[in-house]
């Protein structure tokens, strides 16, 4: 990394910034998220060394500034691991994973962190939602049981039907979200990944919705020259065969 930033190293490599590899960062992310799923280790292992690359590529250039250097980073994990596991480095006794993620916090609070504010708001809006949710929880907020939060998925779609009613566009969008923040808080009480579950619910749209055009295609047609029922008919199949 240092050779392809060198002067006469590689001219795309030197004038990146961070602010320019923010978008790599994402996207190699993204990749190992898909390949995380599937049994192809070595796709598996070439994205992770993607990932890392872009690790490697902003410490070098933080290295240059002279504030820190990729040892810098390996040391900083290394102790936070030690510190944050005294069951494992040090006399405390852990029973159980609930136990670890307890003394997690506590530590992380120790060190001023881990606050509620502290949930970047750069993180994808499903997932920071069901982070603020789980700690709002964890400081009490938060009803006894699933019942609850489906309850106000049932408040929320009533409202929002109403501000659809209304043809109110700021009232719609702001029911709308509120009706998505209930349904994270149902997916966190049946301790259910909300990503997880809308990429799973996506792919299985885009499984139906091949379905459907694949069967128009052998009729010679397409879905817009078809009727909403025959489009639900196709649909009711596709989803028949999961």
């Amino acid at each position: 990394m240092a050779a392809l930033r060198a002067p006469g190293g590689c001219p795309w490599d030197r004038e990146q910034t961070l602010e320019t590899l923010r978008p790599y960062l994402l996207e190699e992310a993204y990749e190992v998220l898909e390949v995380m799923s599937g049994s192809d280790g070595a796709l598996h292992a070439e994205e992770l060394g993607d990932l890392l690359f872009q690790v490697v590529f902003q410490a070098q250039i933080r290295s240059e500034a002279g504030e820190f250097d990729l040892r810098d980073v390996v040391v900083a994990i290394s102790e936070k691991l030690t510190r944050r596991h005294p069951h494992v480095f040090g006399d405390e006794d852990a029973s159980d994973p609930a136990a670890v993620s307890a003394r997690w916090d506590e530590l992380k609070a120790q060190e001023g962190k881990g606050a509620i504010e502290d949930i970047p708001k750069a993180l994808p809006a499903l997932s920071r939602a069901a982070k603020v949710g789980k700690k709002a929880a964890k400081a009490g907020f938060d009803w006894p049981d699933v019942s609850g939060p489906l309850a106000k998925v049932d408040e929320e779609t009533v409202e929002l039907r109403e501000a659809i009613a209304a043809n109110d566009r700021s009232a719609v969008e702001h029911e709308l979200g509120d009706l998505l923040f209930a349904a994270v808080n149902v997916s966190r009480h049946l301790d259910v990944d909300p990503e997880l579950a809308l990429r799973a619910a996506t792919e299985r749209f885009l499984d139906r919705f091949a379905h459907v055009r694949d069967r128009l295609a052998g009729e010679g047609r397409v879905p817009e020259d078809v009727s909403l029922a025959r489009l639900d008919e196709l649909w009711n199949e596709a989803k028949a065969r999961d």
